[in-house]
């Protein structure tokens, strides 16, 4: 069986909310594609709420977009603590960081129910499991706790 590097990380030495770069791999043609981890909640000391979860997932897909070229995918971690963030290139930490800063401020201030895209039947594999108002709250939290620049040390927050 392959290593996966997340079950190789020590969970219990972060310090959220980080991001981190996990890794860059190449393409056949050079191509990056980063993987970052981006954690708001300290592993095995809570976790989102799915219907929050979904909903921050559903919003950041698109709200990353605006703030930051590259975003091919943001996908919620299984434990709720975080989200994996695939991007094209190897773009720095800190510009991550003020990307996902500005989407959670956009879904903690105005963000209203008609700003969250892919909620309906069509749309979603679950529909029904959203929460704006708890969404809004997570975001509020760990805008307040800030978001470090380094998993093991609370930098730049």
């Amino acid at each position: 069986m392959a290593d996966v590097e997340s079950f190789t990380l020590d969970h219990t030495a972060v310090k959220a909310p980080y991001v981190r770069l996990i890794g860059v791999e190449r393409g056949p043609r050079g191509d990056a594609i980063s993987n970052f981890d981006v954690r708001f909640v300290q592993p095995n000391e809570g976790e989102i709420p799915t219907a929050g979860l979904h909903t921050i997932e559903h919003t950041l897909a698109s709200v990353l977009r605006d703030h930051i070229d590259g975003v091919i995918d943001i996908s919620p971690f299984g434990c709720r603590t975080g989200f994996h963030l695939i991007m094209w290139g190897e773009p720095t930490i800190a510009d991550v960081v003020a990307a996902v800063r500005a989407g959670l401020e956009f879904i903690a201030g105005p963000a209203q129910w008609s700003d969250v895209p892919g909620v309906s039947a069509v749309e979603c594999g679950n529909y029904r499991d959203h929460s704006l108002h708890s969404a809004k709250e997570w975001s509020k939290r760990i805008l307040a706790q800030g978001i470090s620049l380094d998993a093991f040390e609370r930098v730049g927050v």
